[in-house]
């Protein structure tokens, strides 16, 4: 995946003036040796910060070792000033952590003092303004520093790839479809660019492409990777011209940002004049690294971004669909999948945009829904079948129709349940789902797209929503038995 960023994180010590600068320095050498044991390299740098000129040498290492996401390292009380003008100078994703006292034996001048220092650092932070990320327990052993600077490591990657970001979406919402309706502030507010477009000029494009000497290759790619799902082959070449016209105008567009996601128009009159369905071609970009929703969902194309840059993997954009017939639950979960209830799963569901390695098997079809209004020939293009069994977190950040941001985050599983359905689907359970659904999903106004990341990513996706500025009370989850909504009726 090459539109996703790379982080290089760097790691400063920082030293109270009163306190020994070695224990500070010997302390960083010991996570750097730990974390490259154990997750790979990370970036030393050899000035300990005392005071601000410190800083500044600091801040210029660090800079012209190329390093995008920064670690203040306490490994004594700290100097509260220059450790937060670091971050704030630096601009890019920091966190800070502090050492643990080793042993008993060495209390004296062996003492550090850090679990007091994080404090007057926070203290500082939010005195001005700046934001860095603080583990749940910020103070450990080298050990426990180096494995906290992992989980830091894909939080980095998502605020890098958020800021600089572009959202190119086509054409307005389908007419009567208001549901991923948000403005747009929020996404200059995290330091997304949007570029929105007419889909009459992704047409021109597209038509711009015909006989474009790249479309044999890609239509053999497209073969090969359906093998024997490839049910449509005379649809091939009009997908693959519109892939190539969606790449190429992602390069044209993209301007002065690294990464891009799309959010596209997909119907009714898509099918009419472009001939085909656009949900397989949008399967593959997914694939790729570069999410495309459906129906112009701004917020879903921005929610699958961060979970492609959290991942590192494909993602895809699903209704919250329907729910498992009773006979179904009956017959082939219950008791087999431990304890959940029928209101705890449902199916997950879209025409056909999930990529072919999240799913158990799949074939190239027509779009069932919309041949119901259309002639069945133009609905060509979905790629269906029911989506693999396995972990996963379905999420969704989104703005508030008064532009306030707000988020979700659900962990569970898509069952090895056969659907017995169409499109690209799966039957998901999460725990109390049925409350979550009731006092979350309609309570809190969400639309029915939801992100679905494949794996547990929830504690990244929690911290990841914090940085970029979600209040905690707006980031909801899937609250276990005896957690109560607030609005939950407690004699129901």
């Amino acid at each position: 995946m090459n539109n996703i960023p790379a982080e290089k994180i760097g790691i400063v010590a920082v030293s109270r003036d009163c306190f020994p600068m070695t224990l500070s320095v010997s302390r960083r050498q010991a996570v750097v040796k730990a974390y490259r044991e154990k997750y790979g390299d990370i970036y030393e740098c050899p000035v300990c910060i005392e005071n601000e000129t410190d800083m500044r040498k600091a801040l210029a290492d660090i800079r012209e070792a190329g390093c995008n996401a920064l670690v203040v390292y306490l490994g004594n009380f700290g100097p509260e000033t220059p450790e937060t003008l670091l971050i704030k100078e630096f601009e890019g994703p920091a966190m800070v952590v502090a050492a643990a006292e080793e042993t008993g034996n060495n209390l004296i001048d062996g003492r550090g003092d850090a679990y007091c220092g994080v404090l007057n650092c926070s203290y500082n932070l939010r005195l001005r303004n700046l934001k860095a990320y603080i583990p749940e327990y910020p103070v450990g052993t080298a050990e426990d520093c180096a494995d906290m600077i992992h989980d830091f490591a894909p939080i980095a990657r998502a605020i890098l790839g958020l800021r600089n970001l572009k959202i190119i979406s086509f054409g307005p919402r389908p007419m009567d479809f208001m549901a991923c309706n948000a403005p747009i502030k929020q996404l200059f507010n995290l330091g997304v660019e949007i570029q929105e477009n007419s889909e009459l000029d992704l047409f021109e494009a597209f038509n711009k492409h015909a006989g474009d000497e790249r479309i044999a290759a890609v239509a053999a790619d497209m073969a090969t990777e359906l093998g024997e799902g490839n049910k449509k082959p005379e649809i091939l070449n009009k997908l693959a011209q519109y892939e190539i016209t969606l790449l190429d105008w992602i390069e044209a567009n993209k301007g002065s940002r690294e990464y891009v996601a799309l959010a596209n128009k997909c119907w009714p009159a898509f099918q009419t004049q472009f001939g085909f369905v656009p949900c397989y071609v949008n399967s593959r970009l997914t694939k790729r690294g570069i999410p495309v929703s459906c129906e112009v969902d701004i917020y879903g194309a921005l929610s699958e971004y961060i979970g492609t840059v959290i991942s590192q993997d494909a993602v895809t954009l699903l209704d919250i669909n329907n729910s498992v017939p009773a006979d179904l639950y009956e017959a082939e979960i219950k008791g087999k999948y431990g304890s959940y209830t029928l209101k705890d799963t449902f199916m997950g569901f879209h025409c056909g945009n999930t990529p072919s390695n999240k799913l158990a098997f799949c074939e190239m079809k027509f779009q069932r829904i919309m041949a119901r209004t259309l002639p069945e020939e133009v609905t060509q293009g979905t790629l269906e079948g029911d989506i693999a069994a396995g972990d996963i977190t379905f999420y969704r950040l989104q703005s508030t129709s008064d532009a306030k941001l707000r988020a979700y985050i659900a962990q569970g599983e898509v069952l090895p349940v056969a659907t017995r359905s169409f499109g690209a689907i799966g039957v998901f359970a999460i725990p109390e789902m049925g409350r979550f659904y009731r006092h979350v999903l309609i309570e809190k106004n969400y639309p029915h797209h939801g992100a679905v990341a494949f794996g547990h990513f929830g504690k990244t996706l929690y911290e990841v929503f914090k940085y970029i500025g979600v209040e905690v009370g707006e980031i909801n989850f899937n609250q276990p038995k005896g957690m109560m909504y607030p609005t939950e009726n407690p004699f129901a």
